[in-house]
């Protein structure tokens, strides 16, 4: 999702806690992986992946200049013969340590394994930050959540997905005095065209 999109939809969530919500979260997980210089591990459930969440921190970490935002997708199933970047499985899960940070996505209940790894994984010194569907035992083991219910009519996971990626990758550099960066001058103007008319009275 482009700027322009992910503004627009800021725009459509005006007045609801989301927009806020995804940047308090986006914060969170900036200040754990930039300052540990990144070892972002990104993990789902069995049955969901996060694929889109995995190349949307890859492209902010591009853009934005803040390589600590890529991070290693942590798979439930590794098959054979496939690139090394779709080959890092659950084992890697059991090396995190302090200076690590462990992003669990679960739209639906995570599983007692995965909860183990994750609870022995936060007992080493790991940051563990979770997009859940409303799980109370992530949230538990969790420094930081943001819950989407199942049942939220404003919208779902992967749309706050979108919305935590696009924050983190938001506002990273320094002030300059110079010209702003083309993408935050984008940002910008989207903002603009899609604000209401200035009421006249």
């Amino acid at each position: 999702m482009d700027a322009v999109r992910v503004a627009l939809l800021r725009e459509v969530l005006a007045g609801t806690q989301w927009p806020g919500a995804a940047r308090r979260f986006a914060g969170s997980l900036r200040r754990s992986v930039v300052p540990a210089g990144g070892n972002l591990l990104l993990v789902g459930t069995e049955r969901y992946e996060p694929w889109h969440l995995a190349a949307h921190l890859v492209d902010e970490a591009a853009w934005s200049g803040l390589p600590e935002l890529a991070p290693t997708l942590v798979r439930h199933r590794v098959l054979p013969g496939e690139p090394p970047h779709l080959s890092v499985g659950l084992g890697r899960l059991a090396a995190a340590r302090r200076g690590h940070t462990l992003l669990v996505v679960a739209p639906q209940e995570p599983g007692e394994g995965l909860l183990e790894r994750v609870h022995d994984a936060r007992r080493a010194g790991a940051t563990v930050l979770a997009l859940d569907g409303g799980d109370g035992d992530l949230g538990t083991l969790a420094h930081d959540a943001l819950s989407v219910p199942g049942d939220c009519a404003e919208l779902d996971l992967d749309t706050v997905q979108h919305l935590v990626s696009a924050a983190a990758g938001e506002n990273s550099l320094p002030v300059q005095r110079g010209p702003r960066r083309f993408r935050d001058r984008l940002a910008r103007l989207a903002d603009q065209l899609t604000a209401p008319p200035p009421s006249r009275w």
